[in-house]
C-alpha cells in the first residue's frame, strides 16, 4: 500500500493534472485529489497525493517541501489520520 501526503498552501489555479506531473517526477503517483470548495467550487488550496511506496513518499518530502510552485511555497508531509470533529450545530 502507498503512503499518503498532505500538499498544503497550493495555488487556487493548482491543478490536479499540474501536482501529478510535479509529483510523478519523483515516484509513481497512486492518486492525487485537490479539496475543492463545495459552495464554490474553487480549490481550498490543499490537497493529498498518494505516492507507491513509502521511500518515493520520503524522496517527494525531501525534494518538494518548501519549493515555490505556482507562485506559492509548498508544504509537503505524511498525512495524518482524519480526525473525528463533532457535528456543528445550526
Amino acid at each position: 500500500m502507498g503512503t499518503k501526503l498532505y500538499i498544503g498552501n497550493l495555488a487556487f489555479s493548482s491543478t490536479e493534472d499540474s501536482i501529478t506531473n510535479l509529483f510523478s517526477q519523483h515516484g509513481s503517483v497512486v492518486s492525487c485529489q485537490l479539496i475543492i470548495d463545495r459552495d464554490t467550487g474553487r480549490s481550498k488550496g490543499f490537497g493529498f497525493v498518494e505516492m507507491s511506496t513509502s521511500e518515493e513518499a520520503q524522496t517527494v518530502i525531501s525534494n518538494l517541501d518548501g519549493r515555490e510552485v505556482d507562485g506559492r511555497q509548498i508544504k509537503v508531509n505524511e498525512a495524518r489520520p482524519k480526525e473525528d470533529r463533532p457535528r456543528r450545530s445550526y
